[in-house]
């Protein structure tokens, strides 16, 4: 297939190309004429793109093409099928290229009789699939007059000759061989390399150190082994090669300082070291580099000290990242010395994530072509400089993540070609300006976490039609309200005229109600004070945030919208939504992350809802009731399940432990379960957070306790919750937790909890010794239950123990010895129980008040109680039936055995009798009455 105009002669076809004197056709080039769309592009635009391909076989009538030089079939769709053998007859090639055209298997061999070949390019589709196998180069050998080689992708793990063929190839200029599975060579054979080749790729491959016949490549101006393994220092051989103008050794795992040799490569244009380990400090000598435009040095972390003031003589740098390092120094200082060559040359300056400090001063306006600028993550202070509004050519602008205080300055408007601005996370303040109103390319705002106030938007930010994401969260930030209706959104927000893709407005001071929002993909309103029904969004919204606020009415509007098919996240917990849960959640399906918690929903869990299988869902403090639904066994994702503080009823399901079998966080605390404990819950292998607390749950602990492997274990690096927080959504995972005797919220470090918490339900027996196998337990919680018997000791092998409470059961015997291990305890109850003896001596345990241990007969500090010499108290010892304690504890007896006679005998009679209750009061008014008249005649 070619493509063709209208009229007869092929020489007019597009993509055919004739010699003028003869007609000959000796050149086509049939790739495709689309080029590949952006990967979030439109289906209809990549269906266009992938019906622009050619495909099928190729037809050997192009031998008849006898004077054909170039040939150039990429970026096309041949999909399983072979190079043809018959292109190694087209005697006059010069020009091949099949590259990302989808050819599958091996190279032919008679391509090496194509002598005159000068350009060969057989590039792979991808970076992924070796499509293409070599085992041999050989055939290479036979291209005599060949200047450029691109096997990219190809599989040459298996090609050992590789080496040999191409660095001692004549004629040989460029060399690519990336991602060709090419590994160290284990028994090295020198080669007399031949002085042609002056470009070399070897990217993307397995290397740990660099092949050493590179060095005697002296012609080199170009080498490329990034993305290898690379190990140890950085080889001094590098500056031997004295015309080296590109040298790229990034994403390797080289771990020395910057070696002095490589500072004589006076020729070099373009370093990359970035990603690597390399450490110490940036040498005086960094000045030699005085022709390099492009300078990586990023992501090495251990890179640090001062930047030298020899930078001023890089005066034709365009590109410096140093970010993600530890350099130190005051900005102004760096940029003074980068300022001083005249040209004005730098384009990109990249600091951000390093330990720079000082002002940003008004030298920055000197930089005119400076289009890109981050000096995020690192401790700059004072005010923006207003000469900022010089940058003219600047695009792009992060200073988030400093200290940076006083007004954003009105010259931001002068930025005309503006597109993202990120001052988050400082201290600015002052009202919010209107100036950004005139940046008509600006995509990209960020101010969130500021101290900024007054009027978040004004009218004039609808000339902002290309604005796709604002951030002003955690500012001071409101509405200006409308004239007539103060509680009402302003329109003119509602009306703009830009699809925002993303919107974070959260941690403010906004109010009013919101009837529909125009954002595509992510909303996050979340506390603020806005009221009314829940808003209307559009179909293609993602994620959804308005936590905290005072919205009100049904859900059913929202869950029941045909169209939002797309939804992952929706957080509306915290509200002042009523009513039951609607059962229309069938087209959710892709919904991960739900949480209505801290709401008045009631009625039972609808049947769809079970079936959405989210990861995490949060119903917590509703009034809704009855028994768990079966349709959520079909919620296997679930990691994170809290359904506390309701009313469910009926027993806990063991199809929970059956086919949840992925949970990290399981509470179901405070509501109205009972019967007894489900052994099915003990094979939940990843359940790190266990709450049961305040149920009605009868039986014996069970033995299985110890199969709770995520307990047992003290790594907690690598667990089920930790990897959700390495997806790239715009916002991390909490839970409330009940540890220490309190109610918490735990965000990043949710992964690390573990907690198990049984307490005041109906629990009788002993503690099953197995709990000490659970070393990796944070906290322990079996108080409020009818426990018998001893404490077993092993739970003092439970050394990461911070909270352990057995308060309120009718255990006896001694506080284990073992106890005494517990060096992290800060939270500690065994009050109200039947032990006796001492309680044992270590730093922990003598360190909490005696409340601690009331309502036992135990002995020894913290405690006033001395022990005998056998270690019991005093007073058991010696019968004492009359002693403080026993004194103590009558008292607390009496007291509530004269408040229940009191209270049933006397007040409840008045609640539930009339005749008592009138009686009462009548008797009331007769005292008053007669009280009344004698203090009336005492006074006369």
């Amino acid at each position: 297939a070619i493509f063709r105009v209208e009229g007869g002669d092929c020489c007019e076809w597009i993509g055919v190309i004739c010699q003028n004197s003869t007609g000959h056709v000796n050149q086509l080039h049939l790739t495709s004429p689309l080029s590949e769309p952006d990967f979030f592009a439109p289906y209809v635009e990549w269906e266009a793109y992938y019906n622009s391909m050619l495909g099928g076989n190729i037809n050997p009538s192009l031998l008849e093409l006898k004077h054909l030089s170039s040939l150039d079939l990429s970026n096309n769709n041949f999909s399983n099928i072979h190079i043809p053998k018959f292109l190694g007859v087209l005697g006059s090639l010069t020009h091949l290229n099949l590259s990302q055209a989808g050819f599958q298997g091996a190279i032919p061999q008679n391509l090496g009789n194509l002598s005159k070949l000068q350009y060969l390019d057989l590039r792979g589709d991808t970076m992924y699939r070796w499509d293409i196998k070599v085992k041999s180069l050989q055939w290479v050998s036979g291209l005599s007059s060949l200047q450029y080689l691109d096997l990219s992708g190809a599989d040459l793990s298996k090609a050992t000759d590789w080496l040999q063929v191409t660095f001692k190839h004549p004629s040989l200029l460029e060399l690519h061989l990336s991602n060709c599975g090419l590994e160290d060579d284990p028994s090295p054979i020198s080669v007399n390399s031949t002085k042609s080749l002056v470009i070399l790729d070897l990217s993307l491959n397995r290397f740990s150190s660099v092949p050493k016949s590179i060095f005697s490549l002296h012609g080199l101006m170009s080498i490329d082994i990034s993305e290898n393994s690379l190990e140890g220092p950085i080889p001094d051989y590098f500056g031997n090669i004295s015309f080296l103008k590109v040298l790229d050794l990034r994403s390797n795992s080289l771990n020395s300082s910057i070696p002095n040799s490589m500072y004589s490569l006076y020729h070099l244009q373009f370093l990359s070291l970035g990603d690597n380990q390399l450490q110490g400090t940036i040498s005086s000598a960094i000045g030699n580099f005085s022709s390099v435009t492009h300078l990586d040095l990023s992501h090495n972390d251990m890179l640090e000290g001062r930047l030298p003031t020899s930078l001023e003589y890089l005066c034709k740098l365009k590109e410096m990242d140093l970010s993600y390092n530890k350099i130190e120094g005051g900005i102004s200082e760096i940029l003074q010395s980068l300022s001083r060559c005249r040209s004005g040359s730098l384009e990109s300056l990249d600091m951000a994530d390093n330990q720079l400090s000082g002002h940003l001063t008004d030298q920055l306006g000197q930089f005119k072509n400076l289009s890109y600028l981050s000096l995020a993550q690192n401790k700059i202070s004072g005010p923006i400089p207003s000469s900022i509004g010089e940058l003219w050519s600047l695009k792009f602008f992060d200073v988030s993540k400093n200290q940076l205080n006083g007004q954003i300055p009105l010259s931001i408007g002068e930025l005309s070609s503006l597109k993202f601005f990120d001052v988050s996370e400082n201290q600015l303040n002052g009202t919010f300006p209107l100036c950004f109103g005139q940046l008509e390319s600006l995509e990209t705002l960020d101010f969130g976490y500021n101290l900024l106030e007054g009027v978040v938007l004004e009218p004039h930010f609808c000339h902002l039609t290309r604005l796709t994401t604002l951030k002003a969260s955690h500012n001071r930030l409101k509405f200006e309200p409308n004239s007539r209706i103060s509680d009402v959104m302003p329109t003119w927000f509602l009306n703009l005229p830009t699809l925002f893709e993303y919107l974070n407005l959260s941690s403010n001071q906004l109010t009013g109600e919101i009837s529909y929002l125009n954002v595509g993909d992510i909303v996050d309103l979340s506390s603020n004070s806005f009221t009314g029904p829940l808003p209307r969004v559009l179909s293609s919204l993602r994620f959804l945030f308005l936590s905290n606020n005072s919205f009100s009415g049904s859900l059913h509007q929202l869950i029941c919208n045909p169209s939002l098919t797309g939804m992952i996240t929706l957080y509306i917990d915290t509200n002042l939504l009523n009513g039951e849960i609607p059962d229309c959640w069938n087209h959710w399906d892709v919904l991960a992350y739900l949480n209505l918690g801290n709401n008045n929903l009631t009625g039972k869990i609808p049947l769809t809802l079970g079936q959405t299988n989210p990861s995490t869902l949060n119903l917590r403090n509703n009034r809704m009731f009855g028994e768990l639904p079966s349709t959520m066994q079909n919620s296997t994702n679930l990691i994170m399940l809290d359904l506390s503080e309701n009313h469910f009823n009926g027993s806990v399901p063991a199809w929970i432990g059956d086919k949840l079998s992925n949970l990290v966080v399981l509470s179901l605390r405070s509501n109205n379960f009972d019967g007894h404990f489900p052994h099915k819950i003990c094979d939940l292998q990843f359940l790190q957070n266990l709450d049961l607390a305040h149920n009605n749950i009868s039986g014996v602990i069970p033995k299985c306790f110890n199969n709770l492997s995520a307990m047992a274990t003290t790594n907690k690096t690598k667990n089920e919750l930790s990897t959700l927080y390495f997806i790239n959504y715009p916002f991390y995972l909490s839970a409330l937790l009940v540890l220490k005797g309190r109610e918490d919220e735990y965000g990043h470090t949710l992964g690390l909890v573990t907690n198990l918490d049984l307490s005041v339900n109906s629990f009788t027996g002993e503690i099953p010794k197995e709990i000490g196998s659970l070393v990796g337990l944070l906290s322990l919680n079996f108080s409020g239950n009818h426990l018998t018997g001893n404490i077993p000791d092993n739970i003092g092998n439970m050394k990461f123990l911070e909270s352990l409470d057995l308060a309120m059961n009718r255990l006896n015997g001694e506080i284990p010895p073992s106890f005494s291990k517990l060096n992290f305890l800060n939270h500690f109850n065994v009050s109200y129980n039947n032990l006796t003896g001492q309680i044992p001596t270590s730093t922990q345990l003598q360190s909490f008040a005696n409340l601690s241990y009331v309502g036992n007969h135990l002995c020894g500090p913290p405690l006033t109680k001395n022990c005998t010499t056998k270690g019991i108290p005093t007073d058991v010892a010696n019968n004492g039936s009359s002693s403080e304690g026993s004194k103590v504890n009558w008292l607390y007896v009496s007291i509530v055995l004269g408040f229940v006679m009191g209270f049933w005998g006397v007040v409840a009679p008045l609640f539930f009798i009339r005749s008592w209750r009138h009686a009462y009061y009548r008797k009331l008014d007769n005292v008053y009455g007669k009280l009344y008249v004698f203090w009336a005649t005492m006074g006369m």
